[in-house]
Formats: structure tokens, C-alpha cells, sequence
């Protein structure tokens, strides 16, 4: 397990983006995206000051292909480990998640241990279609 230095982590296998950890501690002054364009997620941070809006609108239908399921998890209470595999199956690293912590997660495998009463908020595409959508290995 590694102590968090720094308030995005990334974790790669051969050049594989696998996770995206944001610690609690990021504060960001302006908005800023952190993942790529390209990716099934778009994760960010939309900063606006005080007196600040969104105009109203609307997304436009647009037609999506997208191949595998991305997660976004965000830790809203209490503590737990991540394992995180690339897509052979290896065992890459282990982290440690505390509250407010948000983890984004476009490739490879997964496996959490909870250290605390642990609550979770998941975010994936869908819809979903069952169990079958897993490998459990």
C-alpha cells in the first residue's frame, strides 16, 4: 500500500491508463478536467465563483459507441483498499481510500477491501444487463 503524495495519482501498465485517483485534499482554482477527451468518462472540476451560473440547457442526443464499462466511484464514508489488476489479470497496485477520495476507473480489474464502515457511490455507464457483465477471478 502507498501513502498518497499527491492529489491525482495516475496508475498505468504499459502505458495503459487503469486508475485515476483524486484525493479529498484537491482543491482546484479554476475548472479543470481530468481525464481526456477521449475517455468513456469525462470527470472534472467545474469552479465558478460566488454570484456564478450554468445557463439552462440541454445535451443533444448523440449516438455513442462505447466498448467496456468505465466506473467512478467516490468514497462518501470511511476507509478501504483498492486493488488494482491490468487487463491480464496481474496485480499492479494496492491503495488506500479515505473519505472523499474519488477513483476513476477506464481499464482492467478491481477488488476493494473495506478497513471501516465503508459507503460508496458508484457512477457507469449503462444500462445494466446482470451479473454476466463480470469476470470474477
Amino acid at each position: 500500500m502507498n501513502v498518497a503524495t499527491e492529489p491525482i495519482e495516475h496508475i498505468a501498465s504499459e502505458g495503459i491508463t487503469l486508475v485515476q485517483i483524486i484525493r479529498a485534499s484537491m482543491t482546484p482554482t479554476q475548472t479543470q478536467f481530468v481525464t481526456p477527451d477521449e475517455s468513456n468518462h469525462q470527470v472534472g472540476f467545474v469552479v465558478y465563483p460566488k454570484g456564478g451560473a450554468i445557463a439552462r440547457h440541454i445535451h443533444r442526443p448523440i449516438s455513442r459507441h462505447i466498448t467496456g464499462t468505465s466506473e467512478v466511484l467516490v468514497v462518501r464514508k470511511g476507509r478501504c483498499e483498492i486493488d488494482i489488476y491490468d487487463d491480464n489479470r496481474a496485480l499492479i497496485a494496492t491503495r488506500e481510500l479515505h473519505t472523499g477520495d474519488v477513483v476513476i476507473m477506464p481499464r482492467g480489474g478491481h477488488g476493494f477491501r473495506m478497513l471501516e464502515d465503508t459507503i460508496l457511490l458508484e457512477v457507469k455507464q449503462g444500462p445494466y444487463t446482470g451479473q454476466d457483465e463480470k469476470a470474477c477471478f
